[in-house]
């Protein structure tokens, strides 16, 4: 820029930490941009010192990163079927049942976790009732796994057992598939760690009727592109985590007429449009089992920096990286920060829980808060225009923007992606993901919605980790 330029051109600031400097200046007309940035503390002098000597391994580590983010990018989602989840789920057989988030035992399962657990014990009839189901369980009677050891994930706390019915996502570009159970809707239900009669009554009907129709309708479509769908509900206000009102009426509006084909009855055919209807969160388990489908091509790439899953099980927070492969990297998982329902309040509820960060692991949810304003008071983020900050704010720990997801209210800027572990640490910026909040006790629900973040001691236990695959000394 030349002193002429500088001399009489208006001003353009990029003001670099304290907000106070930049809300003053926007005040008096300034084009300013905020960016948000502090000295790191002394506690990080170990980890700047290792990814100093990581850098000598940037070129190959670019290599693979970029091998990531193609496999990323060129991904081809499509909803092609709901089934049983032991039908679909190799080795997911009679009193094994998986959970959100990483591996975790009973002794140190949430108070959610557990209620859901029981009420899905009484569900697959491995137990009469929620004394013996509780007492199973801590009996050692019943196998815990992750959703992601078997392909799958699920929101909250995330309980999947052989007799659900899952929606079957095909990456038709890589060849593997993903599994997600299917939202059961709103008010008390079983992902929130309630475990009622009416809960388990709901989950009767979607097993033995709405599942199997939704099944029946998918393979009458030739199956659902889920790529383009996400885009169109970008367009239109949804960030794809608290947000998927838009995306829910597409699928929707694809689904009504093989819906209307391969349904029996008139009753039948009302009751199963009505329920997708009246659940804005529809979409978001669909979203969860395509996020599932495009990171697990990412996995096992050697020298790749990226985030491949981040989850949470109530108790502990857990990542992947590529180039570590299926190693989990945990710390104590944080409490949400948001908006209470009335008669509820911070004492009430449970640390952030559920497999549902696999959509901010793909550039979705907070990281795409920019396309949805809407959901920022919902979350507690403060003011609309601070959806552009956060998705700003995630762009400076990704690699890449998205070609194939825009941003309208960033001039069809992509979503930021492909999340690197080298970048989360330089920055200490926590990965932001937007949640629903469950009640601690178990038995009762959702109690309010927020923002969580990722814990930054996963990250520096990933980059130690990282760094020793590629033979760097930590």
């Amino acid at each position: 820029m030349s002193i002429k330029t500088l001399l009489h051109d208006a001003p353009r600031v990029v003001n670099i930490g304290l907000r106070g400097f930049a809300e003053e200046l926007a005040r008096q007309g300034v084009p300013v941009a905020q960016v948000d940035w502090r000295p790191p503390p002394p506690e990080r002098a170990r980890v700047h010192d290792l990814l100093a000597r990581l850098s000598v391994q940037d070129a190959a580590i670019a290599r693979a990163n970029a091998e990531g983010l193609r496999r990323l990018f060129s991904g081809d989602p499509v909803l092609t079927d709901v089934q049983p989840a032991g039908a679909v789920i190799r080795g997911l057989g009679e009193r094994v049942l998986l959970h959100a988030g990483p591996p975790i035992t009973w002794k140190r399962m949430c108070g959610p976790m557990r209620g859901a657990i029981a009420g899905a014990i009484v569900f697959e009839r491995w137990a009469p009732d929620l004394a013996a189901a509780t007492a199973l369980a801590a009996s050692g009677g019943v196998q815990f796994h992750p959703n992601h050891h078997f392909d799958a994930v699920g929101p909250m706390t995330g309980i999947t057992t052989r007799s659900m019915p899952v929606l079957v996502v095909e990456n038709r570009a890589f060849g593997n598939r993903a599994y997600c159970m299917i939202n059961e809707g709103l008010g008390k239900v079983m992902r929130f760690g309630a475990n009622d009669a009416a809960v388990l009554e709901r989950l009767a009907w979607l097993r033995d009727g709405f599942g199997p129709l939704l099944g029946a309708a998918l393979r009458a479509s030739g199956g659902l592109e889920l790529a383009p769908l996400v885009a169109r509900g970008l367009a239109m206000g949804d960030e794809m985590h608290q947000r998927n009102v838009a995306c829910s009426a597409l699928t929707l509006r694809a689904l009504a007429p093989h819906f209307a084909r391969v349904a029996g009855d008139g009753e039948t055919l009302q009751r199963a449009l009505a329920f997708i209807a009246g659940n804005e969160q529809f979409f978001l388990n669909i979203g969860m089992a395509m996020g599932k489908s495009l990171t697990d091509p990412m996995r096992g790439i050697e020298g790749c920096s990226l985030v491949t899953a981040m989850c949470r099980n109530g108790t502990d927070f857990g990542i992947r990286v590529s180039g570590t492969g299926d190693d989990w990297f945990t710390a104590p998982v944080e409490m949400p920060q948001g908006l209470y329902f009335p008669g509820f309040s911070e004492r009430d509820a449970n640390p952030d829980m559920g497999d549902s960060a696999i959509v901010e692991t793909i550039g979705l949810g907070a990281f795409a808060m920019a396309a949805a304003p809407a959901v920022v008071g919902f979350v507690g983020a403060g003011r609309a225009s601070d959806a552009l900050v956060y998705t700003r704010a995630m762009g400076a720990i990704t690699l890449a923007r998205s070609t194939r997801w825009t941003l309208p209210a960033l001039d069809a800027e992509g979503v930021p992606s492909g999340i690197c572990v080298r970048r989360v640490t330089e920055t200490a910026v926590q990965p932001a993901i937007n949640t629903g909040i469950a009640h601690r006790k178990p038995g009762v629900g959702q109690v309010g919605a927020g923002v969580a973040r990722a814990p930054l001691a996963c990250f520096d236990q990933a980059l130690a980790a990282f760094a020793r695959t590629l033979g760097v000394r930590t």
